[in-house]
């Protein structure tokens, strides 16, 4: 590998590892509704585990209030039974066409919770983009070994491929403040 793909590779899967904890973020409750918190909860229909966001429409009408309209009414029940064993906490209100989930105001327990679980998830990530930075770093060595590499060009891949891991590092830290601020405030 020449040092522009090692590099290259090093960035698309720190890249990954951001995306993931946007979408895991994304999951986590705020005092506001947020269609993120079901997109990616899966419903038992047609036969396979689906994501509700490919079989229904989500649409936060009021700021604490999540209404799920289905593609197909006879699913409605099957949303709600994920729903209820999706460990969130919410109860699900059928009106036969749509589904209502009223978020209740969070206690400031809950939300240190939270805030302990967004700081879990940012770590993962960070630990996540040091595994990537290793790699990217014994890709180096070898192609060094190889000799496709000099020794100096290998110490300035290494020197880019720590930049990137800071850069990243740095971008899960500020999304984890974001949602921390998010879920703190009222």
């Amino acid at each position: 590998m020449d040092p522009d793909e090692i590099l290259l590779d090093v960035e698309e899967r720190m890249e990954k590892a951001i995306a993931i904890l946007k979408e895991n973020l994304a999951g986590i409750r705020t005092g506001r509704a947020s269609p993120g918190l079901v997109d990616s909860l899966r419903v038992e229909v047609y036969g396979s585990a689906t994501p509700l966001k490919t079989i229904a429409t989500i649409a936060v009408p009021e700021p604490n209030q999540l209404l799920i309209r289905p593609y197909d009414p006879g699913t409605l029940k099957e949303i709600e039974k994920a729903i209820l064993a999706s460990g969130l906490g919410l109860t699900p209100q059928n009106d036969g066409r749509t589904i209502r989930l009223i978020l209740p105001p969070l206690s400031m327990e809950v939300r240190q919770k939270m805030v302990a679980r967004i700081r879990e998830l940012c770590e993962e990530a960070k630990i996540a983009i040091r595994n990537i930075r290793r790699d990217g770093n014994k890709s180096a060595d070898q192609a060094e070994k190889e000799k496709l590499l000099s020794e100096d060009e290998c110490k300035r891949l290494k020197e880019k491929i720590q930049d990137l891991t800071k850069e990243y590092e740095d971008q899960a830290n500020q999304l984890a403040k974001a949602r921390e601020k998010e879920v703190l405030e009222e």
